[in-house]
């Protein structure tokens, strides 16, 4: 979840900048990031690398922001983010069900 607010911040400064002269469009590398924190099995370190994507086509401002891109980005975010919502309430349930069955 941590990973997942990383990447809604910066998706988030993005949007925030779309009109900013020169501005360059920032990402994370949120496969490489994600298999990185599964490796670790800790939290998500404090600096999360932070990336320009390539291939994106600036305006005549030297702005790239591409708002059809940062929109798909936030949609993915909160699809996943949904997701991992989902899961740990089931394994919260799961926590409280085996506690309930110790008291007994």
């Amino acid at each position: 979840m941590d990973l997942l607010s990383v990447r809604q911040k910066t998706v988030a400064s993005n949007v925030a900048n779309a009109d900013t002269p020169g501005y360059r469009t920032k990402d994370i590398d949120f496969q490489y990031e994600f298999l990185s924190t599964l490796h670790n099995s800790g939290p998500v370190k404090d600096s999360v690398e932070v990336i320009e994507p390539g291939n994106l086509l600036a305006k005549n401002d030297g702005n790239n922001v591409n708002m059809d891109r940062e929109m798909r980005l936030l949609a993915e975010n909160a699809m996943r983010f949904q997701m991992v919502s989902i899961l740990a309430r089931g394994e919260f349930k799961a926590i409280k069900n085996a506690l309930s069955e110790g008291k007994g």
